[in-house]
């Protein structure tokens, strides 16, 4: 794994009251530099503490805080340590998801948001120059995947949140990317929530209904190969509105939770 570079100013011993953020802080800049790489393994905690000049007790809780960040991800036992997580647009959903939950907002502000943003991300795709040979055969990888889960409930909605996904990630902005894909995560979590528990009822929306929900992603892929934009736009916003009507019917007071980046990559 890439070695750790401390250097002597973080080998001395620190005096400040938050050892622990210190810590945390260099370790975090070293996986958003990449010096720490997606996948890699801390060295032990031993090493860690000859290696900053700190306790134990300080270093584990720098641990506590990265791993709250979703920056790694701490296994227990023999062949445990800290495994590096790069920043994904989970972690961003989690704080978003954490402030958005401590404010009290509802399922539906949230809906209202993606509403006005996720058309927007649907019309620049539909402009952006590599379309045909990025974009547009992800999308229709993903229709076909979804035809083919038709019968699935459960598979059929996070199959069809990977489309909704794609279509912001192909925009080609990568701050709308980032901040607009945080949103859709979070909304996913939701969403997926709602699917698997209507799927238990038996509830979940009818084979006519899944067939038509495909059509439209099969017309919107059609729209943004063709560049149609506005045509994209209010494809995509008649979509969406239609799309979040199961959910808010059944979540009328809903509000938003957040769910750590462990518990996303779990479901």
């Amino acid at each position: 794994m890439t070695a750790l570079g401390t250097g002597p100013k973080a080998r001395r011993r620190l005096s400040a009251p938050r050892i622990a953020e210190i810590v945390a802080e260099e370790l975090r800049r070293q996986i958003i530099d990449g010096d720490l790489a997606d996948g890699d393994l801390l060295p032990r905690q031993e090493v860690l503490v000859e290696q900053f000049n700190v306790s134990l007790v300080s270093l584990r809780e720098a641990l506590r805080i990265l791993e709250t960040e979703g920056l790694i991800s701490v296994r227990r036992g023999n062949q445990g340590g800290a495994v590096v997580h790069a920043p994904a647009k989970t972690s961003a959903a989690y704080m978003l998801g954490l402030l958005l939950q401590s404010q009290h907002v509802g399922l539906a502000d949230l809906g209202a948001a993606l509403l006005e943003l996720e058309p927007a991300c649907a019309a620049l795709a539909a402009q952006h120059p590599d379309r045909a040979d990025t974009l547009v055969p992800e999308l229709k990888q993903i229709n076909d995947a979804m035809a083919t889960h038709l019968d699935d409930g459960r598979r059929f909605t996070e199959i069809g949140r990977q489309f909704h996904d794609l279509v912001v990630r192909g925009c080609g902005n990568d701050t709308i990317i980032a901040v607009v894909g945080a949103l859709e995560t979070l909304w996913s979590s939701h969403e997926q929530q709602w699917a698997e528990e209507s799927a238990a009822r038996g509830t979940y929306p009818s084979l006519a209904k899944r067939r038509a929900a495909l059509n439209t992603h099969v017309k919107l892929t059609e729209m943004i190969e063709a560049g149609d934009v506005e045509r994209a736009r209010k494809m995509a916003a008649r979509h969406v509105a239609d799309a979040q009507t199961y959910v808010l019917s059944e979540r009328t007071d809903q509000r938003i939770y957040a769910l750590s980046p462990q518990a996303l990559s779990r479901r």
